[in-house]
């Protein structure tokens, strides 16, 4: 058998305890069968070691049954007491509860054998009734805890087999789950290569032969054409490479390396692409920064990289010409972004797509539990989020 935890060692202590006092209790009233010239201690010593056994009920089953027969046997013969009685019934009950499966099928023959003689005995010696009467009495003494306890073995070993059946199918569901995972994100890597990775390797090879066809006719560097497809070939490279890593890791169940999120420490790159793509239409960009950064949580940083990036491509493509300012303010508990930029009103037509970014933007804020407004304020669009600082990996 294995360890008993304390608390069924507390349940057997009170078991023995309960036994040994009721049959004091039964002997101090005279409420037992006493053998004439027999002193009232004699039936307390088959007590006291019937409710020792009564300890150990569950770490040595074969070694209770065994000697609390005895026991028993001599209590019956100097001086039959009932807590007696009831204390290795519960030695019996233990012994199939607790012991080897072949246990019950030992004292139920046993005890039917001991049944049948006590039964025979009675029988011989005294007479039909008195011999019923005992058979009734060994049967329930000998036999009705055992048949009890290998009844509820069996319960016990039928609701622990559905439980881990239960478990193996849930297993087996998880693992088809965790299939149908991988394989749709093989699906969406294959998609996102063979459309979108493949028109970014043609916009980037287009604009390096514009770019070689621009150096032969010996175009200075400077002129809007050149370095319009240098903005072209620069930012249609970054998104290969990042669509490219994007691809890698829905392709990986289980990525070797981390994704490397974008921090907010590479700003300045974004808004010297922001210029250099937004030079052409009159417009300039500002940021400025109020607080100390500090540790961020990697999903409120990566959520406000996007937001930034996004908001910065929309006013390359919207905005009037002007200036466009970035203000980020670092608070204790929260992160606020605002850009704003000349708003250009009744221009442009609708795109497929159109307005997906601000429904992104808004999407990302309250993910983290932050807030996003995005609209335009008299001749400015304005663009704010505001995102806690405490927003943790699990929420994101």
């Amino acid at each position: 058998m294995g360890r008993v935890r304390l608390s069924e060692q507390r349940q057997d202590l009170a078991i023995a305890l309960g036994g040994l006092l009721g049959g004091l209790l039964l002997i101090a009233v005279g409420a037992y069968d006493r053998r004439p010239g027999l002193p009232w201690w004699v039936p307390v010593l088959p007590l006291v070691v019937m409710a020792g056994l009564s300890v150990l009920r569950r770490r040595c089953t074969v070694w209770t049954v065994s000697v609390g027969g005895v026991v028993l046997g001599l209590g019956l013969y100097f001086g039959s007491v009932m807590a007696t009685t009831l204390l290795y019934t519960d030695l019996l009950y233990a012994a199939v509860l607790y012991g080897r499966p072949r246990m019950s099928k030992v004292l139920a023959l046993t005890g039917g054998a001991t049944t049948l003689v006590l039964m025979g005995l009675a029988w011989r010696y005294l007479s039909i009734s008195e011999g019923l009467l005992v058979g009734v009495f060994g049967a329930l003494v000998f036999l009705s805890p055992v048949w009890t306890a290998d009844l509820l073995r069996h319960h016990r070993e039928r609701a622990e087999s559905e439980r881990l059946r239960a478990e193996q199918t849930a297993l087996l569901a998880e693992l088809d789950r965790r299939g149908a995972v991988v394989a749709e994100r093989a699906r969406m890597a294959r998609e996102l290569h063979d459309v979108i990775a493949n028109h970014l390797s043609a916009i980037a090879i287009h604009a390096t032969g514009a770019q070689a066809v621009a150096r032969r006719q010996e175009r200075s560097a400077d002129e809007p054409l050149v370095e319009a497809l240098a903005v072209i070939r620069e930012n249609s490279v970054q998104g290969l490479a990042e669509m490219r890593r994007m691809i890698g890791l829905l392709r990986e169940a289980a990525p070797e390396e981390p994704y490397a999120a974008p921090r907010l420490a590479a700003l300045d790159v974004l808004l010297e692409q922001a210029g250099t793509a937004g030079r052409a239409a009159g417009l300039r960009f500002e940021a400025e920064q109020d607080g100390e950064p500090g540790e961020l949580p990697a999903p409120v940083e990566l959520a406000a990289y996007r937001i930034v990036q996004e908001s910065l491509t929309n006013a390359v493509k919207h905005a009037a010409p002007g200036a466009v300012r970035l203000r980020i303010r670092y608070g204790e508990r929260e992160l606020e972004i605002t850009v704003e930029s000349p708003y250009r009103a009744g221009e442009g037509r609708a795109v497929p797509g159109a307005k997906a970014g601000l429904v992104g933007m808004g999407e990302r804020a309250q993910l983290l539990g932050g807030a996003f407004e995005a609209g335009p304020d008299g001749r400015t669009w304005r663009v704010r989020a505001v995102l806690p600082r405490t927003a943790s990996e699990e929420r994101a």
